[in-house]
């Protein structure tokens, strides 16, 4: 490493690969990450027209329930983007809700196609949800000046399988049954049944045939011990929507609880044919195979549970090896039922079916069913659904998986070999780089809401080299610098973005699991969507964590997805987070998110695939934060003929720096 970035008197987490074998990476690398709210507050100047949107004019305008006519000159708008998680304008509508702080009602509209204007808005602070079918409700701050355009890029996250079906029914319900159901579910996670029911009750006075209100008084009649009485809210949510996922689910797992497979076998048949993305569904019938000595099927069952769920679906991994052993393959059985207990040391179950396996002579017979419920109750432990809320960070990349085309062979070797490729090209060709970065920055609170964002620019300079055969060495600098954290929100700089990528350099590769899920529409295109994950058996060499200048640092196993273009073999968005938190630093979380687009160089004749935008999250030490890096103007560095590419950009009259808190220079434009 020829240079540090660390500011020795600043606790930071450090992005580190280094090992001292022959095929190794040494790149130093600290990161950071925030929540995002991208709010640009344009003073007069004209705002764009995305889809053709009626142009803001300077002149403020009154709205019915805003503010009055003798208040025009207090008065601003607000423009709202709604994008999806590829970045693009949200598909659809989506409904959105305006109000103050304290909660009151202002305004609500429905945008189309990803965007909707506010007008004539008293100059304050606002909240805006953001509620659509099969995302997760969305809440986020923003303050309107006088005689100005606000603007807000609200993001909003994909939610899982069950709680996308269980959305639309609540999607139905007015605004307020909305929020009354949604309390009613926070109230549920937080094991406060009496207070849910409250809420519940007033949800379902206003919508009595609501089958999401009805299926919640199971789960609250489940809380409370109540099950027989959960069993007939279930029923009867069945009866309003014969496809309901979660009660299906609940039903089945139910009867799977009472040792009545026969009864639960139609109820999960009817969870995978309703939604054949539900690993929850696919494990349930699993076991319930398991149950009625239908190995082969059962086998193939729990193995697509495992491909939908990856991590999430681990639990099934006892049910497998159980239902490999009853149909022969003892060998395959114990090599699953070993890998599991090493990862799950406390699962004594499981630990007895391994023993079992090993000395199939001293196999008690009578015990059999008993282990069975044992397994079966740890994994309808984990099958049981309440509807997601608003949450401030993505879903883990393991939680679903994108949708892909049907019928596409993948040779993951092949793909993972020719992406390889490109990256050795990208180091041989063009070793430094240069680029205008936008931070936003925001803190999160412990209700989930966003403090006011912080902006910052640097001038950018990132070098990439192998100094050696096998060994690479990156560095980042900012504003002339290795960015000192006192240039950072918090104090902790964001490092390391343009290393990631290098998981999938060949020195790298071979010490991740690559499974190739298919080809997936990405932007327009085709794109080979590959999940990867840190090998326990092979050296963690992508990231570490570092807590002080000179402290002990901490190695952090990565786990992600990549989309791969099936022409280019570029890669065009990488997606990581970590396989397990680090409780010795209070690591809870960290993600992040690149999307890469093409650079041309004309003078060096060279074409780049580099970082466009990138989100970053982490939770760590009980802060929670994201921050969106854009970037802009690249050049090779030091030739003077800049190439520009389309990324977000950050108005200067927007951005909220404090004096001592600004860049030591302004990056030339």
């Amino acid at each position: 490493m020829s240079a540090d970035f660390r500011s020795p008197n600043q606790a930071i987490d450090g992005w580190v690969m280094s090992q001292s074998v022959i095929k190794h990476f040494r790149v130093i690398l600290i990161v950071c990450s925030g929540f995002l709210l991208p709010i640009e507050v344009w003073a007069g100047k004209p705002a764009p027209e995305p889809g053709g949107q009626v142009p803001y004019s300077s002149s403020p305008t009154v709205a019915a329930g805003q503010a009055h006519l003798e208040d025009v000159d207090k008065q601003g708008d607000i423009d709202v983007f709604v994008k999806g998680p590829n970045g693009a304008p949200l598909d659809g509508s989506a409904v959105l809700t305006l109000t103050k702080l304290d909660g009151a009602f202002i305004d609500q509209k429905t945008a189309k196609n990803g965007y909707a204007r506010f007008n004539g808005v008293r100059a304050t602070e606002y909240k805006i949800q953001v509620l659509a079918p099969k995302y997760e409700a969305t809440v986020r701050q923003l303050e309107v000046h006088e005689h100005s355009l606000a603007k807000i890029t609200i993001e909003v996250t994909p939610l899982s399988v069950e709680d996308a079906a269980a959305s639309v029914g609540l999607y139905v319900l007015a605004p307020k049954t909305q929020r009354e159901v949604a309390k009613a579910v926070e109230e549920l996670r937080a094991n406060k049944p009496n207070d849910a029911r409250k809420h519940l009750e007033t949800a379902q006075k206003a919508a009595p045939t609501n089958a999401e209100i009805v299926y919640l008084f199971g789960m609250y009649s489940s809380q409370v011990k109540d099950l027989p009485q959960a069993r007939v809210y279930w029923m009867k949510t069945l009866e309003l929507n014969p496809k309901h996922l979660s009660a299906l689910i609940a039903v089945g797992q139910d009867f799977l609880q009472q040792n009545k497979a026969t009864e639960a076998m139609p109820y999960l048949t009817r969870a995978v044919e309703a939604e054949p993305a539900s690993w929850r569904a696919h494990a349930l019938l699993a076991e319930g195979l398991v149950l009625q000595h239908q190995y082969d099927e059962a086998v193939k069952q729990a193995e697509r549970a495992i491909q939908l769920g990856h991590e999430q679906a681990a639990v099934i991994q006892p049910i497998l090896a159980r239902a490999l052993a009853a149909r022969g393959d003892r060998e395959e059985a114990t090599k699953i039922l070993q890998a599991y207990v090493q990862a799950h040391p406390i699962d004594t179950a499981a630990s007895k079916d391994l023993e079992t396996l090993k000395n199939p002579q001293a196999a008690d017979a009578s015990s059999d069913a008993a282990t069975a419920a044992s397994e079966m109750a740890a994994m309808n432990k984990d099958a049981t659904a309440l509807p997601m809320l608003s949450k401030w960070m993505p879903p883990d990349v393991d939680e679903k998986v994108p949708p892909v085309e049907a019928g596409a062979s993948c040779a993951v070797d092949d793909v993972v070999s020719k992406a390889g490729q490109q990256l050795i090209t990208l180091i041989s060709d063009v070793d430094r780089f240069a680029a205008t970065e936008s931070l936003i920055h925001e803190s999160i609170n412990k209700n989930g809401l966003a403090s006011s964002p912080e902006k910052r620019k640097f001038a950018y300079v990132v070098s990439i080299q192998e100094v050696q055969h096998g060994y690479l060495n990156v560095e980042e600098y900012r504003n002339g610098t290795g960015g000192s954290t006192a240039d950072f929100p918090d104090g902790v700089a964001t490092n390391g973005l343009p290393a990631l990528v290098l998981i999938f350099h060949p020195y790298n590769a071979v010490n991740f699991e690559m499974t190739c899920e298919g080809l997936a529409r990405w932007n327009g295109g085709l794109a080979w969507q590959v999940h990867f994950k840190q090998r326990t058996d092979k050296p963690n060499t992508i990231k570490r964590y570092r807590v002080g200048a000179d402290g002990p640092s901490y190695a952090v196993a990565l786990k992600g997805r990549a989309w791969i273009s099936a022409d280019s073999y570029q890669i065009v968005r990488l997606e990581t987070d970590l396989v397990a938190p680090v409780p010795q630093i209070r690591l809870l979380a960290d993600h992040t998110a690149v999307e890469y687009g093409p650079v041309k160089f004309r003078k060096a004749n060279v074409n780049m695939w580099l970082p466009q935008s990138a989100e970053v999250y982490y939770d760590w030490k009980g802060r929670r934060i994201h921050r969106r890096h854009s970037f802009s103007d690249y050049m090779l560095f030091g030739v003077e003929d800049r190439q520009k590419i389309s990324v977000p950009k950050v108005d200067d009259s927007a951005a909220d720096v404090a004096p001592a808190e600004a860049p030591k220079q302004k990056p030339q434009q």
